[in-house]
C-alpha cells in the first residue's frame, strides 16, 4: 500500500477524543498516541486486525512476535509512539514484503531501552490512513427516526387511524351527495319574487376538516419528537466527546498493551466480572509467570500485560501502547450490543398511566355515546322507511363521527407530551447553567429533594489550596501573615511543662529553622510527591511533536532508571504546578521559601520503593537510598494517622546547627499534637502530616512482603519520627453561603453545622449497630474520613427513614454512593469518568450553587406538567359533558360541538396549551416552599378544586346556552346559536388557559408572565386563529358571522373563568381534603412511608442484580435507564404534631427512640486528605457487598454502640447544642 506524506504533528485528532495537553503524567496518564497506526502489508495488517478481538491472550500475542513484533505491525515505537512524518511511497514487493522506509533519528534522543534501529519493513503513515484503518476512539451515532417516519409513527395510534377511516367514509359520502345526487330544490325568494332554488351540499366539507386536522395533530406532535430527537442527540454528543484524561479513577479508554511501569492496578469487573485488582506486568513477565506455571503445575499469577477498555485504574505509573479504539474495543463492542431507546422518565410513566385511565373513561364515554345514538338511530329507521340509503348512510357517518370524536378528545395525547417538552426545555436551559442532565428521571427527582449529601472539597469550596499555617515538631508553629491569624495556631496547650510554643511567620521560616532541617522538609515534600510543575517545550518542533518525549521528562521518569533525556530538550517555560492539590500546596510553599529546587532533589533521590496513596492507610510514600548510607522512608497522610505511628519528633534547634534534633514523643506531647490537629480542623483547615523513618538496611530484617514482593506497608510505618503538621486552606467558593441558605429555606438539608448535629469519622460511623445508626443518621451533618462504603450505608439510612437523598462525588470513590443516592451529581471538571457515569446530573462548574439550580428547575418540570394537567384535565371534563348530553338530547343526535370544532379543542388542550404552559422558567420563589410528600398525590387537593370548579362552571354554562339560548339571545338562526356555542367554549379555555398558571392559592395568575414569551406568543396565535375561524370558517367549522353582542357575550361567559378562580383559591382546602381522605379518595397526606427495609426474597434478588451491574456497568446503565427511578413525589418531613406521631411509630416498629425529629437532616462532608478513596485491595466484592452496617468492616472490629462512642470522644455535638437535648442526655448518662 502507499503512505502520504506528511508534516510530523501530535495525533490530537479526529482518531482519539484526547486532551491537547498531556494529562497529569505522574498518574497514569501517559499514553502512547500511537493507536492502531497503519500498517504496510496486506498480511501484517490482516495479522494486527486479527489480534485485536481476541487481545487478551498472550499465547496469541507470542505467536505475533510479542510486543515488538506488534509495535512493528502498528508502526510505532516503543518510546516515541507515532511518528507521522512525511515518507514517499513505496511500493510493496512480490512477496508482499514493504521496502525499508527512510527514516532519520539522529533528531531524537534514545533511552537505555530505546530501540535504536527500525524494522527495514517500517513505514510511515499519515494521520488519515490510520484513522481509515483502524477508525476513531468513538461510537458510531445513534441512528435517529427521520420526521416522515415519526410522523407515521403517530399515525399508528388506533384512535387516529379510526377517525381517519370515519374521516375518509365521510369524504367519500359527501362528494358522492355533492356530485352523484341531484341537488335538493326548495322555494326560495330572490328579489322580492318567489322562486325554486337549489341547496348545494358541502357533507365533503366536514371529511376535508377532519383530515387537515388529523394532519395538524400529527405534524406538531412528530415535530415535537424530532426535536426531542435532536435534544437527545446533543446531549449524548457531549457525554461522548468528553476529553479523556487516564489518572487513577478514570476508565480506560481503549484497549492495549503494557509496556512498563510501577505498581499499575486495574479493577477490571467493569468489563469482565473478574473481582479483584489485576495488577499489569510487561508482557516478558507474563510468559515468565506463565512458564513458571506450567513448571510447577499451577494456575498462573493474577495479573497480566493486557489494558481493556472499561476497566478502572486503581493505581500506579505506566505507559502501555492502544491497538484497539472505539466499535473495535471491548467497550465500545458491549456499549454497541446494549444500545436502546431511551425510556420514559418516571414522571412520563406515571402520566402515562393517568392518561390510560383518562383515555378510558373517555372510550367509554364514546362507547356509550355511540351505543346511544345507534339505538335512536335504528328506531328511527323504523318509524321513516322511505328514507334512501345515501341519507342511511349519512347519519351512520355522523354518529361514528361524533363518538370517535369524543373519544379523541378524552385521549391526553397531550400529557406526555407535556413533560417532554417541560424536560427539553429545562434540560437546555439547565445546560446553560452548567447542569447537564445525563437522566432526564433526576430532573424530576431533584424537585422533591430532602437531604443533599455533599463532599466538601472542590463543591464547597475552590480547590485552590495553599499552605497557611502549621507546626514542625511539637512547640514550633508558623501561620501565613501572623499579625492577621494568629488565632489559627493558638491553642490551651501552648504553653505546658514542655517548652513554651515558638510561633513565627510563614515567610520567616529560613531564619528560624537550620538548613539540615529545611532539607528534611523540602526532601518530605519533593521526594514524596506526584505533583510536577508543567512546563512548555520551546525546544526541536519533532520532540513537541511527540507527547511521550514529555513524559520522559517527567521527575518520576526517572523511577525506571533512564540516564539519558531528550537532546531537543532546550528552553522550558515554568507555568505553574500540576497534580494533586495537597501536594500542589506543599509544592508551592517550598518554592516561595526559596528551597531547593523540586526536580534537583528528586534528581538526587535513588527510589528503592513507592507507596502509592491508598484510601486503607490514607498515606503515600517512597523509599530512598541515602547517599551517606542506609535508607529513609519518607510518607505523608492523614495526620490523625500518622502521629499515632509516630515514636520521635523533630526538635528545632540552633539555626547554626549543622544536626537535626530528634526526642522521643511522649504523651503530653502526643496530646499536645493532636489538639494543633484539632484547632486547624476546626477552622475547616485540612491537615496533612509530614513523617519519615531511618532504616540501616533495606528490607528491614522484621519486613513482610506483598504478592509482588515489595514490603509491606505496616512494616515500614512503624517507629516513625514526626517532621510537621502542615494545615491547609481550601477557600470557600463564591455564592456557597447564598446557596445553603436557598437550600434551607426550600427545605433540602445539606449539611450545616448547627446546633444539635453531630460529627463523626467514617471508620467510627461504620461500626455502629443498625440501632444506634438509625438515630444518629437524621442527626449527622460532617462525616469525615469517609470511604466508599461509609458514604453508601448514609445515603441507604437516609433512603430507609424515606428522605429523597442528592449526593455529590467526584471521585471514583464517590461512585456506589452516587448510585445508591436518588440523583447524583458529579463534578464535570475534577470528576472522574467513573463518578461521571455513576451519576444523573453532571456540574459543569464544579459548584455547589448549581445544585439549588437543579432544585429549581426540577421543581419547574414537575409544576409545568401540573399547570397542563389542572388544564386539560378541565377542559376534558367539560367537553365530554356538553357533547354526550347535547348529542343524546337531540332528536337529530347533533352535538353541540361539532367533530371539526372538538378537533380544533382539542388543538389548543393538547399541544398547544402543553407548549404554552411547559415553558415557564424557574424562579426563585419555587424555593420557598417544602419538598412534595413521598406519597403526595400527582393531582393536589387545590388542583382538584380548581378543575371540579372551573369544569362544571363550564359545561353549565354551555348548556344552558344550547338549550336555553335562542330565548335568552333573541336569536332567529340555529347556525348563530351553535356559534355562539363554540365561540363561548373556546373563549372559556383560552382564560382559563392563564388561570391554571398558578398551581396553588396565589391570586396573581400573571406571575412572570413577561418572563414566557412562549405562552404570550401561544396565547396571540390561538387567539388569532379563533377569530380567523368564527369569521372565514363558516360551512367547515359550522360557524358564521357574530355580532358585536355576540361577542361580547362569548368573551365575557370566558372572563368570569378568573373571579371564579378567585372563589376557589379562598376556599378552605382542608375541609375538603379531610373528607376526601375520609372516603378513601386520597392518601393521607400527613402519613410518612414505612421505612425501607430489605430482606427476604426480594433482596436476594437486589442483591443478584447488584452483582451483576457492578461487574458490568454498561448493562447497569441500560438497567438504570429502563428502570430509571421510582416515582418520587416527595419525602420532606412538615413540622406537624401530626407528623411527629408518624414518624415515632415509624421508628418504634424499628425497635429504638429518636428524638428530635425537627433537627436538621445531613449531608455529609468528606474531609479526606487525597479526596480519592479506593477499595481495598485485600478485600473482594463478596465481602463488600455482604457486609451490613451492623458490621464493622475496619480491622474486623465489633459493632459499638453511640454512648461508648461519646464518652470516648469519638462522637461530637455542635457546641451550642441545648444541654437539655433528650440524646444529648442519655450519651451523657452513658444509658
Amino acid at each position: 500500500m502507499s503512505s502520504t506524506s506528511a508534516e510530523k504533528r501530535p495525533v490530537s485528532s479526529p482518531s482519539v477524543e484526547e486532551p491537547q495537553q498531556e494529562a497529569n503524567p505522574g498518574f497514569f496518564g501517559r499514553i502512547k498516541r500511537s493507536f492502531k497506526g497503519a500498517t504496510k502489508s496486506g498480511r501484517r495488517e490482516d495479522q494486527a486486525k486479527a489480534l485485536l478481538p481476541n487481545s487478551s491472550s498472550v499465547e496469541k500475542l507470542r505467536d505475533f512476535g510479542g510486543v515488538k513484533g506488534l509495535l512493528a505491525g502498528l508502526g510505532t515505537d516503543e518510546h516515541r509512539g507515532l511518528d507521522l512524518g512525511g515518507t514517499k511511497t513505496i511500493e510493496a514487493g512480490p512477496d508482499g514484503a514493504t521496502p525499508a522506509a527512510k527514516h532519520d533519528l539522529e533528531s531524537h534522543s534514545a533511552s537505555d531501552d530505546a530501540v535504536t534501529s527500525r524494522d527495514p519493513n517500517f513505514v510511515h503513515a499519515s494521520e488519515e490512513d490510520r484513522i481509515r484503518v483502524f477508525g476513531r476512539n468513538l461510537l458510531p451515532e445513534r441512528k435517529s427516526n427521520s420526521l416522515l417516519l415519526l410522523m407515521w409513527l403517530a399515525l399508528q395510534d388506533k384512535i387516529l387511524i379510526l377517525l381517519c377511516v370515519a374521516a375518509v367514509v365521510s369524504l367519500a359520502l359527501g362528494i358522492y351527495t355533492k356530485f352523484g345526487v341531484p341537488p335538493e330544490q326548495v322555494s326560495c325568494v330572490r328579489g322580492g319574487i318567489e322562486t325554486i332554488c337549489q341547496i348545494e351540499s358541502y357533507e365533503w366539507v366536514e371529511g376535508v376538516a377532519i383530515l387537515v386536522a388529523i394532519v395538524i395533530v400529527d405534524l406538531v406532535g412528530s415535530v415535537n419528537d424530532y426535536q426531542k430527537e435532536l435534544q437527545f442527540k446533543k446531549l449524548n454528543a457531549k457525554k461522548e466527546q468528553r476529553d479523556v484524561k487516564l489518572e487513577p479513577g478514570e476508565i480506560v479508554p481503549c484497549d492495549g498493551i503494557f509496556l512498563r511501569g510501577h505498581k499499575v492496578k486495574c479493577d477490571e469487573s467493569g468489563a469482565t466480572g473478574e473481582s479483584d485488582m489485576i495488577r499489569k506486568i510487561p508482557y516478558d513477565e507474563c510468559i515468565q509467570d506463565i512458564q513458571e506455571a506450567r513448571r510447577k503445575n499451577e494456575k498462573p499469577k493474577n495479573r497480566d500485560c493486557f489494558l481493556i477498555s472499561g476497566s478502572k485504574v486503581l493505581e500506579g505509573v505506566g505507559e502501555y501502547v492502544v491497538i484497539a479504539v472505539g466499535p473495535t474495543s471491548f467497550n465500545g463492542k458491549l456499549m454497541l450490543s446494549l444500545r436502546s431507546d431511551a425510556e420514559d422518565t418516571p414522571l412520563q410513566s406515571k402520566l402515562n398511566r393517568l392518561a390510560d385511565l383518562i383515555a378510558w373513561l373517555g372510550s367509554a364515554a364514546g362507547i356509550t355515546l355511540f351505543t346511544a345514538l345507534m339505538i335512536r338511530f335504528f328506531v328511527n329507521l323504523a318509524q321513516e322507511p322511505n328514507r334512501t340509503a345515501n341519507e342511511k348512510a349519512q347519519d351512520f357517518i355522523h354518529i361514528l363521527i361524533i363518538a370517535v370524536t369524543v373519544i379523541v378528545v378524552a385521549v391526553p395525547e397531550g400529557l406526555p407530551l407535556a413533560v417532554t417538552l417541560a424536560l427539553a426545555f429545562a434540560t437546555k436551559r439547565m445546560t446553560k447553567m452548567n447542569l447537564l442532565v445525563r437522566l432526564l428521571g433526576a430532573c424530576e427527582t431533584m424537585a422533591n429533594a430532602s437531604v443533599v449529601c455533599t463532599d466538601k472539597t472542590g463543591t464547597l469550596t475552590q480547590n485552590e489550596m495553599s499552605v497557611v499555617a502549621g507546626s514542625i515538631g511539637v512547640n514550633f508553629k508558623f501561620a501565613d501573615r501572623l499579625e492577621a491569624n494568629r488565632k489559627r495556631v493558638e491553642t490551651e496547650h501552648d504553653s505546658s511543662a514542655n517548652g513554651d510554643t515558638r510561633i513565627v511567620e510563614q515567610s520567616d521560616l529560613n531564619q528560624s529553622i537550620g538548613q539540615p532541617l529545611q532539607r528534611l522538609l523540602n526532601d518530605s515534600i519533593a521526594i514524596n510527591s506526584t505533583a510536577f510543575e508543567e512546563v512548555h517545550e520551546q525546544g526541536d518542533k519533532d520532540d513537541a511533536a511527540n507527547p511521550l518525549v514529555a513524559v520522559k521528562k517527567h521527575p518520576l521518569s526517572r523511577l525506571f532508571k533512564r540516564n539519558k533525556q531528550s537532546a531537543t530538550a532546550q528552553v522550558k517555560k515554568e507555568t505553574g504546578f500540576v497534580g494533586s492539590k495537597t501536594e500542589t500546596a506543599l509544592l508551592k510553599m517550598a518554592k516561595e521559601l526559596g528551597w531547593q529546587d523540586y526536580r534537583a532533589s528528586r534528581d538526587r533521590a535513588e527510589v528503592v520503593q513507592m507507596i502509592p496513596f491508598s484510601s486503607e492507610r490514607k498515606a503515600m510514600g517512597v523509599v530512598v537510598k541515602r547517599p551517606e548510607g542506609g535508607f529513609r522512608v519518607y510518607l505523608k497522610g492523614a495526620s490523625e494517622v500518622l502521629t499515632r505511628l509516630c515514636t520521635k519528633h523533630v526538635e528545632v534547634g540552633s539555626t547554626d546547627s549543622d544536626s537535626i534534633p530528634i526526642q522521643p514523643l511522649d504523651d503530653a506531647k502526643l496530646e499536645k499534637v493532636n489538639s494543633t490537629i484539632t484547632g486547624f480542623a476546626n477552622q475547616t483547615l485540612r491537615t496533612l502530616a509530614l513523617v519519615y523513618r531511618d532504616l540501616e538496611s533495606f528490607p528491614p530484617k522484621d519486613a513482610q512482603f506483598e504478592e509482588s514482593g515489595e514490603v509491606e506497608y505496616g512494616s515500614l510505618a512503624k517507629d516513625l519520627t514526626l517532621v510537621a503538621i502542615a494545615a491547609i486552606e481550601d477557600p470557600l467558593r463564591p455564592g456557597v453561603t447564598d446557596a445553603v441558605e436557598a437550600c434551607r429555606r426550600a427545605g433540602v438539608q445539606c449539611g450545616i453545622y448547627t446546633p444539635g448535629g453531630i460529627v463523626m469519622e467514617g471508620p467510627v460511623f461504620r461500626r455502629l449497630n443498625r440501632t444506634d445508626m438509625l438515630e444518629i443518621v437524621p442527626r449527622l451533618q460532617v462525616l469525615a474520613r469517609s470511604s466508599p462504603e461509609d458514604k453508601k450505608i448514609l445515603v441507604e439510612s437516609l433512603k430507609s427513614l424515606g428522605e429523597v437523598v442528592g449526593v455529590t462525588g467526584d471521585g471514583t470513590n464517590d461512585g456506589p454512593a452516587l448510585k445508591t443516592a436518588n440523583v447524583g451529581f458529579s463534578m464535570g471538571i475534577a470528576g472522574t469518568e467513573v463518578a461521571k457515569e455513576a451519576s444523573d446530573i453532571i456540574l459543569m462548574d464544579d459548584n455547589f450553587a448549581s445544585i439549588v439550580s437543579a432544585i429549581m428547575w426540577g421543581r419547574c418540570v414537575n409544576d409545568a406538567v401540573r399547570k397542563f394537567l389542572q388544564f386539560q384535565l378541565s377542559v376534558n371534563i367539560s367537553a365530554v359533558v356538553v357533547t354526550f348530553v347535547t348529542a343524546v338530547a337531540s332528536s337529530e343526535g347533533t352535538s353541540a360541538l361539532k367533530a371539526v370544532q372538538l378537533l380544533w379543542i382539542n388543538l389548543i388542550m393538547d399541544t398547544l396549551a402543553a407548549l404554552a404552559l411547559a415553558t415557564d422558567p424557574a424562579t426563585p420563589d419555587l424555593l420557598d416552599r417544602k419538598p412534595d410528600r413521598r406519597n403526595a398525590p400527582l393531582i393536589s387537593t387545590d388542583m382538584w378544586k380548581m378543575i371540579i370548579g372551573q369544569s362544571v362552571y363550564q359545561f353549565t354554562v354551555i348548556l344552558v346556552l344550547d338549550f336555553a339560548g335562542m330565548r335568552l339571545l333573541n336569536l332567529t338562526s340555529e347556525t348563530e346559536l351553535s356559534a355562539i356555542v363554540f365561540n363561548a367554549f373556546v373563549w372559556c379555555q383560552l382564560f382559563n388557559q392563564i388561570n391554571s398558571r398558578s398551581l396553588n392559592r396565589k391570586l396573581n395568575i400573571f406571575s412572570n408572565l413577561h418572563m414566557n414569551p412562549w405562552f404570550i406568543g401561544i396565547m396571540a396565535i390561538e387567539i388569532g386563529f379563533q377569530v380567523l375561524i368564527m369569521f372565514v370558517g363558516g360551512v367547515a367549522f359550522s360557524v358564521t358571522k357574530l355580532t358585536a353582542r355576540d361577542w361580547g357575550v362569548c368573551i365575557i361567559v370566558g372572563l368570569v373563568s378568573w373571579p371564579l378562580a378567585v372563589i376557589i383559591r379562598l376556599t378552605p382546602t382542608q375541609p375538603i381534603e379531610n373528607f376526601l381522605v375520609k372516603l378513601h379518595l386520597m392518601p393521607d397526606p400527613n402519613a410518612l412511608p414505612a421505612p425501607v427495609t430489605e430482606g427476604g426474597e426480594d433482596d436476594d434478588k437486589r442483591s443478584r442484580a447488584r452483582t451483576f451491574t457492578e461487574w458490568l456497568p454498561a448493562v447497569g446503565q441500560v438497567g438504570d435507564q429502563l428502570n430509571s427511578f421510582r416515582s418520587i413525589r416527595g419525602g420532606r418531613i412538615a413540622a406537624t404534631p401530626r407528623i411527629y406521631e408518624s414518624r415515632e411509630q415509624q421508628l418504634k416498629r424499628a425497635k429504638f427512640e429518636h428524638q428530635s425529629v425537627l433537627a436538621m437532616v445531613p449531608g455529609f462532608i468528606v474531609a479526606g486528605i487525597g479526596g480519592n478513596w479506593r477499595s481495598d485491595p485485600d478485600s473482594d466484592k463478596e465481602k463488600s457487598a455482604k457486609s451490613k452496617p451492623t458490621q464493622a468492616p475496619v480491622n474486623n472490629l465489633p459493632p459499638v454502640d453511640t454512648a461508648t462512642l461519646y464518652k470516648d470522644g469519638k462522637l461530637t455535638f455542635h457546641p451550642e447544642t441545648n444541654q437539655d437535648d433528650d440524646l444529648l442526655k442519655r450519651l451523657k448518662s452513658g444509658a
